[in-house]
């Protein structure tokens, strides 16, 4: 049967990213992303709820992450979800949940934070692509063609 662990998120980054190299070369950057949801109480009263993400980006992502990701900038990563344990210094067991990023795509204008959708000064990357390719989805799916580009559709629509 098969399975899926999918996570995909839209947030702002609560600090400046850390690239750290494993002894083997390979770039590992971790992030931690905010989420906020906002809903109206029964009362009509405004509420606000944030939850934070670990996020972690290997080899080449990982780079590109380190390189253009800021402190309250908007992001939107695609990944999976990854549990581990470990034991701290006082013996007592720890669990964490990370989220493996295979996707990044950064949000807002290319100096500042805020601002929400997609412009055309988004940068798209994906784990398995190459520094000088377009963003591809895993496998071994053609690379994404940028929004706005429908030369390749076909005028048959159906609806």
């Amino acid at each position: 049967m098969a399975s899926v662990n999918k996570v995909i998120l839209i947030g702002n980054l609560g600090r400046d990213p850390e690239v750290r190299y494993a002894p083997s070369g390979a770039a590992v950057c971790n992030v931690s992303i905010a989420t906020t949801r906002q809903w109206k109480d029964k009362s009509g009263e405004k509420k606000e709820e944030t939850d934070w993400h670990r996020v972690v980006f290997y080899d080449r992502l990982a780079e590109i992450a380190g390189e253009y990701l800021k402190k309250g900038r908007p992001v939107y990563v695609e990944g999976r979800l990854k549990y581990g344990k470990y034991t701290d210094k006082d013996g007592v067991e720890r669990y964490t949940t990370d989220i493996v990023a295979t996707e990044m795509q950064l949000l807002g204008g290319r100096e500042g934070g805020g601002g929400g959708g997609g412009d055309d000064e988004g940068y798209t990357r994906s784990r398995e692509s190459a520094p000088s390719r377009p963003a591809a989805s895993r496998g071994s799916a053609p690379a994404a063609k940028p929004a706005g580009n429908f030369d390749d559709m076909d005028d048959d629509i159906p609806f």
